[in-house]
């Protein structure tokens, strides 16, 4: 639990990092006159930020908590926030509930932008990444396998938790109220358990239930509007706000630096930047989150330290009839404005209780920090590069992008990985370093050096499987294991054995037809070394005349690329097919290609999949040639061609290719 919660800490930093910014807007903004235009406007750029810290939290906590840091599972952080967030809003809730929106509970009005369910949709995104990222789906639905199927998973854990909350939410939010109330009748006392509380209360977000009993009408309190409207009685009315500014302004920048002190030498610039633009934010505006979640989960007890001494500031102030107010937080900027608001009692006594509370942040954080050792922001270990095991992995796309990540030299040579339909796109630093006899060993069907720095290398149309785990290992900064002669053996005759589970002659025959009018030819005069070397698979090509293309065979599509200029079927008798539009169009993002099928359709011979613009192909300086490549039958079947070399029209020509 202690490192689950002290990562949930370290993964909060990239969010949190955003916040002094935002808070420094709105403190500047509230500080200008409030009829000038850049008041309104730094005021407005702020409040999108910290009106959206839990989307924030949400994306931010999925990135970190997730395995390999991927942009995926912070996609899924937001799609398993937007839910509870949209389905639990007044109107929805009236919905589901079937009630007038005037009746729904007031609880849900202050859910969309709380805090812990935005923590509990990025925990869930990450948990939901890190089981699922790798699966692999039958073929009839593999387009969602993988990253895909995250945000899919995250969204239906996402619907059982709203359901739960839709029922206790208001039960926890009546709660707080009832208490909140309890604590009025205690005087200074209640208002120092209102500020332990208060705090306390934040990693859940329900401390704004609790503000709502005290600073606003729900139990006729009202303490912002009756200290600014000058309504209420003089050095009580403001007790539920004064004593946060010698918190903010003085307590927290204090243990901000106990913080800084005690980082590793080695780590003190970068502590040092985040501490002071926290504490910052905090002294001029009162924005307390950047510090606040910098160590509430990686050291709580230093957390529960800092809740316990905002309650002793409270009421403290609360006792000695000391007041001020603010209207956004208890930093200098509304220290300042309400100074002069004739409510405000003894307020400059609250800047002599804010030192002493500074000594007292100083010392009892050092101190804590030492003496239990507490992992704050600085003091984590130096984690050494990820190294891989002595052994090859078992899985076989784990195992090939070992081999590969090996053969390329590792986190030493290796910069760039990428990858379309068919191949890894690789830049390295140098080409001349690659380990070209590992890499045939690995099972890809061939590699392409480009130049100096760029190497392709041909898996086939699994390719994205063995590019995300060699994304791993690249974004790790993995050592790349020394690979023996007997590692790369055992790896060529696992490969045989995979390859002889299909007995040669299972294929049954099929008849493969010409894909759009044009000029059939053979696949070796493709201008392409992949394609023409056959390294996917035998299979012809057309070099068509206009942009109509057509279903070689009946079969299901399996699958089709991102960018639309691939689609690969399945037929009944089990031939794996490659429809390949163009060459290196994977560059062009789709933009020529509409694709008229989807995956899992059952397509015949002969049917429209596509409609090609071929002279924004050529525009683009590519080749229009459309290539069919049969990808599973090196080792299983003969191929017998017919009509090749001839102008075709498409489906008038039968029996272009056979197969037995």
């Amino acid at each position: 639990m202690k490192s689950y919660l002290q990562r949930m800490g370290r993964s909060l930093m990239l969010p949190i990092a955003v916040l002094p910014a935002a808070a420094l807007l709105v403190g500047i903004g509230n500080w200008l006159p409030q009829n000038w235009f850049a008041a309104t406007f730094m005021q407005a750029g702020g409040n999108a930020i910290l009106g959206n810290l839990a989307l924030l939290f949400a994306a931010g906590l999925a990135l970190g908590m997730s395995v390999n840091k991927d942009g995926a599972a912070a996609l899924a952080g937001v799609v398993a926030f937007e839910i509870p967030v949209k389905m639990l809003e007044p109107t929805s809730v009236a919905m589901l509930l079937g009630i007038k929106v005037t009746d729904v509970n007031p609880a849900f009005s202050s859910i969309s932008g709380n805090v812990f369910i935005g923590i509990i949709a990025g925990l869930i995104a990450a948990a939901m990444y890190n089981r699922f990222h790798s699966v692999k789906l039958p073929m009839a639905i593999s387009f969602f396998s993988g990253k895909r199927l995250v945000p899919i998973m995250s969204a239906l854990v996402m619907i059982f938790v709203t359901l739960a909350l839709l029922f206790v939410w208001p039960l926890v939010y009546a709660w707080l109220v009832a208490f909140g109330k309890f604590m009025v009748g205690l005087g200074w006392a209640g208002a120092g358990l209102y500020g332990f509380f208060n705090r306390l209360l934040i990693p859940t977000g329900l401390h704004q239930a609790l503000n709502s009993v005290f600073w606003f009408d729900v139990a006729k309190i009202n303490d912002i509007g009756n200290f600014w409207s000058n309504t209420g009685v003089k050095g009580t009315t403001g007790m539920y706000m004064a004593g946060f500014f010698p918190i903010m302004m003085f307590g927290l920048p204090a243990g901000a630096y106990a913080i800084y002190k005690n980082a590793l030498p080695e780590r003190k610039k970068e502590v040092g930047s985040l501490m002071l633009a926290g504490a910052f934010a905090s002294f001029f505006t009162g924005v307390s989150e950047p510090l606040e979640f910098s160590f509430m989960f990686v050291a709580w007890p230093l957390y529960v330290i800092h809740a316990a001494l905002t309650g002793l500031s409270l009421a403290f102030a609360a006792f000695m009839h000391w007041t001020a107010g603010f209207t956004f937080s208890a930093g200098l900027v509304d220290y300042v404005l309400s100074v002069r608001v004739p409510m405000a009692n003894l307020p400059l006594m609250l800047l002599v209780q804010g030192v002493v509370m500074a000594i007292i942040y100083y010392t009892l954080f050092n101190f804590a920090i030492k003496k239990f050792n507490l992992m704050t922001p600085g003091r984590e270990p130096i984690s050494d590069d990820v190294q891989l095991s002595s052994e090859l992995g078992d899985d076989k796309y784990t195992r090939q992008a070992q081999i590969v990540y090996a053969a390329l030299g590792g986190k030493d040579n290796l910069t760039v990985v990428d990858n379309c339909t068919t191949r890894l796109r690789l830049q390295v630093k140098d080409t001349g370093l690659v380990n070209e006899a590992a890499l045939k060993s690995s099972g890809a069907a061939g590699f392409k050096v480009i130049d100096k720095t760029n190497i392709q290398v041909v898996i086939g149309t699994e390719v994205q499987f063995v590019a995300d785990e060699l994304g791993k290992l690249y974004e790790g900064k993995a050592e790349a294991i020394a690979l023996s002669n007997e590692d790369l053996q055992e790896n060529i005759d696992k490969l045989d054995d995979t390859a002889n589970l299909v007995a040669p002659g299972s294929f049954g025959r099929e008849e493969f037809y010409t894909v759009s009018n044009g000029q059939l030819m053979s696949i070796s005069d493709v201008k392409d070394t992949t394609f023409a070397e056959k390294m996917l698979g035998d299979g012809y090509a057309v070099e068509p005349t206009d942009g109509e293309i057509y279903t070689p065979v009946a079969g299901k599509v399996m699958s089709i690329f991102p960018t639309k200029h691939a689609v690969s079927i399945l037929t009944e008798t089990g031939i794996e097919v490659l429809l390949h539009m163009g060459i290196d169009t994977v560059q062009l993002e789709g933009k020529p290609f509409e694709v008229v099928v989807s995956e899992g359709e059952s397509v015949g011979k002969g049917s429209l999949i596509a409609r090609v613009d071929l002279d924004a192909i050529k525009d683009a300086g590519k080749e229009t040639t459309m290539m069919v490549v049969f990808t599973n039958m090196d080792k299983v079947a003969d191929i017998t061609f017919e009509h090749l070399n001839e102008v075709v029209k498409a489906n008038e020509v039968s029996a272009i290719v056979q197969t037995k």
